[in-house]
């Protein structure tokens, strides 16, 4: 790292501070947010590090000229960050963060309009990125990593100077996924519950007033949560609107929202597309797709063991291992369907001894007891129509509407 002469290390800082100071007076909001974008690692910036680290004396620049000493506050712990950012120092960068963040906010409040927003959308943004790179230099250095929940906490705070009523309400959904993504990242979902009865029983929001981006990340984020509650109509709806409004450009997004979408319409009975699974990079599902189809069981679990690490963490392992009630229904179904055309009188009369054998021939060995509880579930749970004749060890399936059909909307991209 080459430093600069003192003069023009004097010259970047006091360069930044004009800008700073030009951008709040203006109200220029994207130059503003470029001055706090460290995970850019932009040029101008890591000059500007550069220069702090030379010129250990950039609180007398802030002091010097009123324009800057008024913001003294938040410039004298931004410059500390940003020193500590660019020789590696990532914990005592967050720490600096934090302070300048709400020192920051405090000033924000004191404004009237909502001009500041995206500038605000880049510290909330950089914190929670900051603070994810803290904590793993503190577990490398075998400490507790907390910045991240210490972030959280920081959101919180934003998020309540924002849920309030007039024009910065509108910013409060952007603050509400990023406090998703630390969530989901520290296993604490069950702190998204408060935020999300904030923004949806509230009646200062509108949901289809924020922005586009933020509405797709909140639907995607509680459609995640909906799959760990097994809501599945829910997870439907919510991954869905996520996919339909989602930027068609944007594939990886796309990808990362099939991944819980896929297994949401499986577990309703939807299939997705070949060509879907190739398109998005998602063949770990294609196994599962056919085993569903076949009434297969065996290459269910093949399917699932395979690609058990990424299925477990997606999270969505659990669902998928519940599928096997689906492809036990399409067994019993293919059973049906054979010996309606060999006698089709006696369709509707199934011996347990006949699916033992056809599972038997699948490799899956079962005896009458184990394959008589599977029946009992299925016709529990409304998979299959029907009663048993237990002396008999027979199923008697309902003549109209043997198999009731799970209700779902196809996978469309």
């Amino acid at each position: 790292m080459a430093y600069p002469s003192m003069g023009e290390a004097h010259r970047r800082i006091t360069d930044y501070l004009n800008k700073f100071s030009d951008a709040v007076s203006y109200q220029d909001v994207a130059s503003l947010a470029q001055l706090f974008s460290f995970s850019s690692n932009s040029p101008s910036l890591l000059s500007v590090a550069d220069a702090l680290n030379f010129f250990q004396d950039s609180n007398r620049l802030i002091k010097q000229s009123e324009k800057f000493s008024q913001y003294g506050e938040i410039l004298a712990p931004l410059f500390r960050s940003l020193q500590s950012y660019r020789v590696g120092n990532l914990v005592d960068s967050y720490h600096a963060f934090e302070k300048f963040a709400n020192a920051f906010i405090q000033e924000f409040r004191n404004w009237e309009s909502a001009w500041a927003l995206e500038a605000l959308y880049v510290i909330a943004y950089e914190i929670r990125v900051l603070a994810e790179r803290a904590d793993r230099e503190l577990a490398s250095n075998g400490k507790s990593p907390e910045k991240l929940k210490g972030a959280g906490s920081f959101l919180m705070k934003v998020f309540g100077v924002l849920a309030g009523k007039g024009p910065k309400r509108v910013g409060a959904l952007y603050v509400t996924c990023q406090l998703f993504k630390i969530y989901f990242k520290l296993g604490t979902v069950h702190l998204c519950r408060s935020v999300i009865r904030s923004i949806e029983t509230a009646r200062i929001f509108d949901f289809e007033d924020f922005p586009r981006r933020d509405k797709v990340t909140y639907m995607y984020y509680t459609g995640r949560l909906e799959v760990l509650n097994e809501n599945f109509p829910a997870a439907d709806h919510k991954l869905s609107y996520a996919l339909t409004h989602c930027n068609p450009l944007r594939e990886s997004n796309i990808r990362m929202i099939l991944k819980y979408l896929i297994p949401v319409k499986l577990s309703l009975g939807i299939f997705p597309e070949t060509s879907l699974l190739e398109k998005y990079n998602l063949l770990e599902y294609n196994n599962v797709v056919q085993a569903l189809k076949r009434g297969d069981l065996r290459l269910l679990r093949h399917a699932l063991h395979e690609h058990e690490d990424q299925f477990l963490r997606s999270g969505v392992y659990l669902v998928l291992e519940k599928l096997e009630l689906q492809v036990y229904q399409r067994l019993v179904k293919k059973i049906y369907f054979i010996q309606k055309q060999k006698d089709p009188s006696k369709a509707h009369q199934l011996k347990l001894e006949v699916i033992v054998k056809a599972l038997k021939w699948l490799e899956m060995d079962m005896d009458l007891d184990e394959v008589e509880c599977i029946m009992t579930i299925l016709i529990y749970k409304n998979l299959v129509k029907g009663y048993f004749a237990h002396k008999s060890k027979v199923v008697v399936l309902s003549k109209q509407d043997p198999f009731p059909k799970l209700n779902g909307k196809p996978v469309n991209s």
